[in-house]
């Protein structure tokens, strides 16, 4: 049988229905679909894909998300293959598209995440399923209130210093906590000087484990630029990833606002 789509980007994707051999470019769209029940499915996922840790240790790794191995992939030659805007890179994609049904996500909001989930199950075969862990996690943001209520900048490199800004998932769920992004008005990612920082002189500042690793020693040297702001690290899978990992979101983020409080 053969399905036509439209993806979150807005382009038809005609592919076999269901697909029996998949290829993911995405980690957290690599764990929905696990947890999905995919394991047989999925062929094909990128390095960067850690979860669930025992079963993606048995899949082939065809790359990262920005440098695909194409040969790799045209051998697994999959029924469809699914990406994301963002996180993959435009050439890679196109090219992949010349050979392969390719189904792209674009999320910048948690209802985007909600619809990308939903709109897997239905192309997978799987439509039960995602309809309920999407209403699960969707009753869990419902009764989810932290009001943190502090201005914050959420770092997300260094070297040059570069802020989250809005239109952007991890834009959301910092609002969804509370905070009052300083650089919301930014488009999407914003290199930051160390003088505008301290002019912003935000109330707190969120330093991510992800994609640059930020650790204990560089709170030291936030302090010193802001010395006005609390200063913590931040686990980038529970403010970036928008899939299943959401389920560990909330606690995670309640943890965040009783540290901040101490």
């Amino acid at each position: 049988m053969v399905r036509t789509v439209i993806d979150q980007m807005g382009f038809e994707i005609t592919f076999a229905y269901p697909p029996g051999k998949i290829v993911s470019l995405v980690p957290s769209q690599t764990e929905f679909l696990f947890d999905l029940g995919l394991e047989k499915e999925i062929r094909g996922i990128t390095k960067f894909c850690i979860h669930p840790k025992n079963q993606v240790q048995k899949i082939q790794k065809i790359g990262g998300t920005k440098k695909f191995n194409f040969e790799k992939i045209r051998n697994i030659s999959p029924d469809i293959i699914i990406g994301n805007k963002e996180e993959n890179y435009k050439e890679g994609i196109e090219e992949l598209k010349k050979d392969f049904p390719v189904w792209m996500s674009d999320i910048t909001t948690l209802s985007d995440a909600f619809h990308m989930m939903n709109s897997l199950g239905k192309i997978t075969g799987k439509e039960e399923q995602s309809i309920r862990l999407v209403n699960g996690l969707g009753k869990d943001f419902d009764d989810f209130h932290l009001n943190v209520s502090a201005t914050a900048l959420y770092f997300i490199w260094r070297k040059p210093y570069m802020v989250v800004g809005g239109g952007t998932f991890i834009d959301d769920m910092l609002e969804r906590c509370g905070f009052m992004n300083l650089a919301s008005k930014q488009d999407r990612y914003y290199e930051i000087s160390p003088d505008e920082i301290y002019k912003h002189s935000p109330e707190v500042i969120l330093l991510s484990s992800e994609p640059f690793p930020f650790k204990q020693k560089h709170i030291d040297e936030f302090k010193e630029i802001s010395p006005r702001s609390k200063i913590f690290l931040a686990d980038g899978e529970m403010f970036s990833w928008y899939g299943t990992r959401l389920q560990y979101a909330i606690p995670y983020f309640q943890a965040l606002g009783k540290n901040m409080k101490a």
